[in-house]
């Protein structure tokens, strides 16, 4: 009886610790897109990478938990000087994760501080970059534009020597620098001057990328004023043939005038002459079928044109209006 009561209080006791060490927790779950760090009295005793039910000491040991899955960094948009100190603003993104667990507990230990120790590298990388190079190697990532043709698009034509000649007015020329590092060369430097620093944070950066340039308000201004000249230029341009057209078509409009009332002139005296010709034939005629009353008829036509215009007539000789006063008061 001993024996067996014995064996029960054993078996109690057992049980008894058994569900005390269930209570105290002695497993845990590490899900997919988790690591986790075991720590015991503060020193790592384990590191968890594969997603399962996981064990640890309860009351001793401790868990903590990290990211197993790629990270973005999206940083604030910096206001940064080039090598010429033009201003521009630069929004840039990363990728990261933590790829030794155990090395960014020591050192950073929270998610929040390891995201703090990436802003000042990045940050840094970032503004060390861009400062140390010009601005075209910013904006741009070839020199493909320095083989692109750009022909001021003129309004149809009748000529093709007047389109040719407006399009050669028109014309801008502007010649980029050459560059040779680009866009995508600053954001491979960024990352292998960065890289040298977060490997001691147990983070893997996988890569920056510049996402976007924006110039500064004074650069932008300059930018637009540059712009706007080219633009008047052309505009100029299309003045200067426009009154060059005028004055042409002016000098054309004029000639042809010059032509018609010539030709006009010709011919109203052309007419004129045939006119009078015939007036003397038939006046010749009349004068030969009837002198006298002839006669009569050119003098009443001379009296209308001269009479109204006389106001005075002081003479003896009265010939010259016999027809009047009778042809024998002259005498």
């Amino acid at each position: 009886m001993k024996t067996n009561k014995k064996l029960i209080t054993t078996l109690v006791i057992v049980a008894v610790f058994l569900i005390v060490f269930v209570l105290l927790g002695p497993f845990y779950i590490l899900y997919e897109g988790q690591q986790s760090v075991l720590t015991r009295f503060g020193k790592i005793v384990n590191t968890e990478k594969n997603a399962g039910l996981k064990f640890k000491m309860p009351l001793v040991d401790n868990v903590v938990i990290y990211p197993n899955k790629i990270i973005s960094w999206d940083g604030a948009a910096q206001r940064i000087p080039t090598k010429e100190n033009q201003f521009i603003w630069v929004d840039t993104t990363a990728r990261w994760k933590i790829a030794d667990a155990a090395k960014y507990y020591e050192t950073v230990n929270t998610v929040s501080n390891g995201l703090s120790r990436l802003n000042d590298v990045l940050d840094s990388s970032i503004r060390t970059i861009i400062s140390e190079n010009f601005l075209n190697e910013s904006v741009r990532n070839t020199n493909k534009i320095n083989n692109i043709k750009v022909e001021e698009q003129v309004q149809a034509l009748d000529s093709p020597e007047d389109a040719e000649t407006l399009r050669n007015l028109t014309v801008t020329y502007t010649k980029q620098e050459t560059i040779s590092i680009g866009r995508d060369g600053l954001s491979q430097m960024m990352f292998d001057q960065a890289n040298k620093f977060t490997d001691a944070f147990g983070i893997e950066l996988i890569d920056i990328v510049v996402r976007q340039i924006r110039y500064s308000d004074d650069l932008t201004e300059s930018v637009y004023q540059r712009m706007i000249k080219e633009r008047n230029q052309i505009a100029e341009a299309y003045r200067s043939y426009g009154r060059g057209q005028l004055a042409q078509w002016q000098g054309k409009t004029e000639n042809e005038e010059k032509v018609i009332l010539s030709e006009a002139y010709a011919k109203s005296e052309t007419i004129k002459g045939i006119a009078d010709a015939k007036a003397a034939t038939i006046y010749a005629k009349s004068y030969e079928t009837d002198p006298e009353f002839f006669d009569l008829w050119r003098t009443l036509e001379s009296y209308k044109k001269t009479i109204p215009s006389l106001d005075k007539i002081l003479s003896t000789n009265m010939q010259y209006f016999n027809r009047i006063y009778g042809e024998t008061l002259g005498k």
